[in-house]
């Protein structure tokens, strides 16, 4: 029998790659999925998973890679008829960037850094200038010529050593997120003969130029241990943390002063930190507060004193501080108390002020505090829906503050803030070429109404002149996981929609943090299905106020907003026409019961643990794949990645597998597997538009827009 299927698949593979002499793809059928359940017991539940066999850990076997190329193979049949869509988008797209571009260069000391693209090149190139903008450049790192004879790179680590001589970098040539990290010296452009393999992608230099630390993950891709390395030496490097428990990561950072060095170690719901004077790198790191359930907190330097973001009762976070020689928790004094309305996210910390990032009715403000005085003020925004955020600072005694803002309809603008004066610089604002005009759209922010009650914020942009008539393809975007906040940020690829007539709407359901961390608690654990009701319920609001109707909705989410429009086709597949899912998390059972696939045991404080009983119970209640039903679907497009760690690549090809076998209708259902990428799709910034033109094409042609 395998054999068998797979002889069919081969020869599906040949059809679909075959063209007529008249230059059209040859009609074929979808690849045809081999059945060979594994069946497991659970509670007294029967689980079959009946494409268990498209699980290959090692990413070699050719029946499983073969069934991969034949969906690809099919995919690009369907599509074929689009290919000239598919290059008017790309080539539409393309036309808005700028492709020869620099950004706003970043002072430290007497150097100024900053990174360039150039037409026809995928990737930045680094570089800095000594001592005024007007010098000589010098190229630090031409992600480039890294890339050569490879089809994805990624850029890890970029950390330039203190003294400025020295840059450590790590890459990634495979999607994995398995970094190597090298040594450059900036003053002879050599590289140095170390080098770590496998390592995570977080590393940290100390102050005396020649020690780093990095982070190394287990087989589970957890990053689980901290070690010491000192250029040039021969002796293996030094385990300084193991953390054990399953259930925690850590990562390496420095505190903008570059007085300390701090690990990080947490799960989704606790933390613990630990501290380093970064003059003593051959020290022994000490504790803040040693870690408790439900207790996170963060820390940041300033003179003689630790402040720190905590949610010790303060389910908002509130800021303490407390002594750098005593900084257990019994020493921390309150310095801004906690506030049911307002979210404390993180601080930024200068010699003279500290700027606040904080979060009140589903926008971000900034708030400066300076020390002197005590005196603080929000820097105010210029539209009433809009995303910003601290840039990047790394001079610990400036009086500016860089942050980054834009909307819907501005693109993204780097502004430099005098925290005295209160004034504001535009130091840049990406250019958007194509007479892009952002007085023709309209952007707004409307509230639809949960089944519990809850008002549910949903932005939205359009041209002006659209039509509200119930006749406008709309395109509803969501999330809903991990506390993440989806803001309303500028994309000049979305104007290919917008221009088109379409509505783009991003629904900031529960799950998220948009409305603080009570809004996350009540999308997670137990109360996960209201982020799929509200995503419903804004879907329904939508067309019941005439921004669309349900044959002109089309529903989008990535990862844990893939199992999102996973959940949403099985409860409510009437809601849509069309749906697509990127890299999406579906197979939620037969990942969370396996603690062997990567992330799996970190993730139960936010799905839950399947093997006590009312976890299993609810999460079976809605995970995508183990609730397909005979019924009919919307139009379907899945993507995935081979080389994906976060969600793995069966993921995706086992839900297409057991829709294709079940749903009772003719729309489409394609599925694109990137064979050579990540989670992330495609590294390069001219693969990646053609990634969102095959979207864009998929959902215009169903929809017959012209």
């Amino acid at each position: 029998m395998r054999i068998a299927r797979i002889i069919v698949l081969n020869l599906t593979i040949l059809a679909v790659c075959l063209t007529a002499s008249c230059g059209r793809r040859l009609d074929t059928e979808p690849p045809v999925a081999m059945v060979e359940p594994r069946v497991d017991t659970m509670f007294g539940v029967e689980m079959v998973d009946n494409y268990f066999w498209l699980r290959d850990d090692s990413r070699s076997k050719p029946e499983v890679l073969d069934y991969l190329k034949a969906e690809n193979a099919y995919t690009e049949a369907v599509m074929y008829h689009t290919e000239q869509l598919q290059t008017d988008l790309y080539n539409e797209m393309l036309g808005r960037i700028k492709e020869t571009d620099l950004s706003v260069p970043v002072q430290r000391d007497d150097y100024f850094y900053y990174s360039r693209t150039e037409e026809g090149k995928q990737y930045d190139i680094y570089c800095r200038k000594k001592g005024s903008l007007e010098a000589a450049e010098e190229i630090l790192l031409d992600v480039n010529r890294l890339a050569e004879g490879h089809d994805f790179l990624g850029l890890g680590t970029y950390e330039i050593s203190p003294d400025h001589k020295l840059l450590a970098y790590s890459t990634d040539t495979a999607g994995n997120e398995r970094y190597t990290l090298r040594v450059k010296n900036l003053e002879t452009g050599e590289l140095f003969p170390d080098e770590i393999s496998k390592m995570s992608g977080s590393a940290e230099w100390a102050n005396d130029n020649r020690t780093l630390f990095y982070t190394v993950p287990d087989d589970s891709w957890r990053t689980h241990k901290l070690y010491r390395h000192t250029l040039g030496q021969e002796e293996e490097d030094v385990l300084i943390h193991h953390e054990p428990d399953d259930a925690f990561w850590m990562h390496i950072s420095g505190s903008m002063s570059m007085k300390y060095l701090l690990i990080y170690i947490g799960s989704q719901t606790s933390s613990e930190v630990r501290y380093l004077d970064a003059d003593n790198p051959f020290g022994e790191f000490s504790l803040v507060h040693t870690r408790e359930t439900k207790h996170e907190y963060q820390v940041h330097h300033h003179g003689d004193m630790f402040y720190i973001v905590t949610n010790d009762s303060a389910r908002n976070f509130r800021l303490m501080q407390t002594p750098v020689s005593a900084p257990a928790k019994k020493n921390w004094r309150e310095v801004i108390p906690h506030r049911d309305s307002v979210k404390l996210d993180r601080v930024v910390m200068f010699k003279d002020f500290m700027v606040l990032s904080e979060r009140e009715d589903g926008l971000r403000q900034l708030r400066v505090m300076e020390f002197s005085s005590s005196e603080a003020h929000r820097i105010e925004m210029p539209e009433p829906v809009y995303a910003c955020y601290p840039g990047e600072n790394i001079d610990f005694g400036s009086g500016a503050l860089r942050f980054v803002y834009q909307s819907f309809t501005t693109p993204r603008s780097v502004y430099d803030y005098d925290m005295r004066t209160k004034e504001r610089v535009l130091m840049k604002r990406k250019e958007v070429l194509g007479g892009f005009d952002p007085t023709q759209y309209q952007s707004e922010r409307i509230y639809a109404t949960a089944e519990d009650g809850t008002r549910i914020p949903i932005s939205l942009v359009y041209k002006k002149g659209v039509k509200l008539d119930g006749t406008s393809p709309l395109y509803l975007n969501g999330y809903g996981a991990y506390g993440i906040s989806m803001d309303p940020y500028f994309s000049s690829n979305r104007l290919s929609l917008l221009d088109r007539g379409f509505i783009y709407a991003r629904a900031h359901i529960r799950g998220g943090g948009e409305m603080g961390r009570y809004w996350y608690e009540d999308g997670r654990l137990l109360n996960k299905k209201n982020t799929f009701t509200d995503f419903i319920a804004c879907g329904e609001y939508l067309i019941s106020q005439k921004y669309t109707s349900h044959d002109k909705l089309v529903i989008n989410g990535g990862s844990a907003g893939g199992l999102l429009i996973g959940a949403v086709v099985n409860m409510a597949p009437e809601l849509c026409h069309i749906a697509v899912a990127d890299v999406p998390f579906v197979d939620v059972m037969n990942t969370m019961l396996d603690a062997s696939i990567p992330l799996t045991v970190i993730e139960y404080e936010e799905w839950g643990n399947p093997n006590t009983k009312e976890y299993f119970d609810y999460m079976m209640s809605y995970s995508p794949y183990d609730n397909v039903a005979a019924k009919a679907y919307p139009h379907m497009l899945i993507t995935g990645g081979l080389n994906d760690t976060r969600v793995q690549y069966w993921e995706p090809a086992k839900w297409t597998a057991t829709l294709r076998a079940l749903k009772t209708d003719d729309n489409r259902l394609l599925l694109k597997t990137n064979m050579g990428a990540g989670h992330g799709g495609a590294s390069g910034r001219y693969d990646y538009l053609r990634e969102i033109a095959l979207e864009y094409a998929f959902i215009l042609d169903v929809l017959g827009v012209k």
